[in-house]
């Protein structure tokens, strides 16, 4: 079976997690992805967060699967030599360097496009321009700059960041759009472009309904909040909405039984309107169903939180699964809260592919998240992240066609290892 980015080369000079996301994207669809790193250092995040001494971490391991590793100083006019032979042969270009960066190396856009009209140029930068363009920008960071963190939380308590990886990961993924885009396009007019996503950018486009609820605001209070519920006044801003749904459904995170001692015995349980009489069965209170207080959804907007603490005194009888198996079949719609722990053991991810066991050189089998797109004709193949350099002569040879002669000087230049002092360290 072919893949659907099968004869496409990603030249992937990328490091830690936003551009990394992006070119495993594109490796797992078949594009032959070429990681440039430093000689003797390599992706940072190869050393960060280690749980094995001396092995690359699964920070690292966990974002770059797919592709293979060339080393390269970029410095040395043999590397720079190299560098413009990738250029030449490859597809795509991936970069999340600081701004100016590719510009400081000598690869302008005048200079990539002289060198190869058909190439995209793809990059990720913390801002787009403005005021902060020229700023670092880290997960938190652009989750706090993009509206995440103000909306997130309960309203009585700080902003609050997510555990998911929006502002990194999604950034990463808005960027691998826009690289099949520009591939598409290429098609017709034969060009390569630039292709941008800003962190920021891509975290308020996930935050797009909270957009939505600030504009809501000009036109009364926005009655599926919890604080509408509970008489509290509006400010001016779109408030944090604790565990409330951000569509027109109500919904909260209940307790199930064993809460106690297992902080993820929990329920997300949503009051949706056409299954309401179906709710009132199952928590025993029939006679909501045609008290007019709580018969229709306006009526009880004003009444959430009593609704919801009724409706966690019966879930806190059952486990998440048994509200789930009790739930589910009168399409009552709920999900309980599952741990990693529980993600990890779970079968059925193992059988679509969502979790992968990949065995690895140096520090054995490890599990890691598989593709999530899934095509019927293109099979996603999860392979083991490269050894730092691992495939250095390859490149050289079957990419830019060098041979033994070639490939031997450019090493007794140093282009390709690090410095003496450095290797001794």
């Amino acid at each position: 079976m072919s893949k659907a980015l099968d004869g496409v080369r990603i030249l992937d000079f990328t490091h830690v997690q936003s551009g990394p996301t992006c070119t495993q994207l594109l490796g797992w669809f078949g594009a032959d992805v070429i990681k440039v790193e430093r000689p003797g250092v390599g992706d940072i995040t190869r050393g960060q967060l280690r749980d094995i001494p001396k092995v690359d971490s699964l920070y690292f391991t966990m974002l770059n699967h797919n592709k293979r590793s060339i080393t390269l100083d970029t410095k040395n006019p043999k590397g720079k030599d190299v560098l413009e032979g990738l250029i030449k042969a490859c597809d795509v270009l991936v970069e999340n360097f600081g701004p100016g960066v590719l510009d400081r190396m000598g690869f302008s856009w005048t200079k990539i496009q002289a060198l190869n009209p058909r190439l995209i140029v793809a990059s990720i930068k913390g801002f787009g321009p403005g005021p902060y363009e020229d700023c670092k920008v880290y997960e938190n960071v652009a989750q706090c700059a993009g509206g995440a963190a103000s909306t997130t939380g309960f309203e009585e308590g700080p902003p609050v960041v997510t555990g998911a990886q929006i502002g990194d990961s999604g950034s990463g993924l808005h960027l691998a759009l826009g690289i099949v885009t520009a591939l598409f396009q290429r098609t017709s007019t034969g060009r390569g472009q630039r292709v941008s996503v800003s962190m920021q950018d891509g975290v308020l486009n996930l935050c797009r309904v909270k957009l939505r609820d600030q504009q809501r605001m000009a036109h009364g209070p926005m009655k599926e909040y919890p604080q509408f519920g509970e008489g509290k006044p509006f400010g001016e801003a779109v408030p944090r909405a604790g565990n409330a749904s951000g569509g027109g459904q109500p919904g909260w995170i209940l307790k199930c039984k064993g809460y106690e001692h297992d902080h993820n015995a929990y329920i997300y349980f949503i009051t949706q309107a056409p299954v309401w009489t179906k709710i009132c069965d199952v928590i025993d209170k029939p006679e909501w169903k045609t008290d007019p207080n709580f018969a229709t959804p306006e009526a009880r907007l004003d009444k959430l939180t009593f609704i919801f603490d009724t409706i966690e005194g019966w879930t806190k009888t059952k486990t998440k699964f048994e509200v789930m198996a009790i739930c589910n079949p009168l399409d009552i719609p709920c999900g309980p809260i599952l741990s990693m722990k529980e993600l990890a053991e779970e079968p059925a991810l193992r059988a679509t592919g969502t979790v992968v066991e990949v065995d690895h050189p140096e520090r054995g089998a490890y599990l890691t998240v598989g593709n999530p797109i899934k095509m019927s004709d293109s099979k996603t193949e999860v392979t083991r992240s490269p050894l730092l350099g691992e495939h250095t002569d390859e490149i050289l040879s079957d990419v830019l066609k060098y041979d033994a002669k070639e490939i031997a000087a450019i090493h007794d230049s140093g282009a390709l290892a690090p410095p003496l002092r450095q290797a001794a360290e």
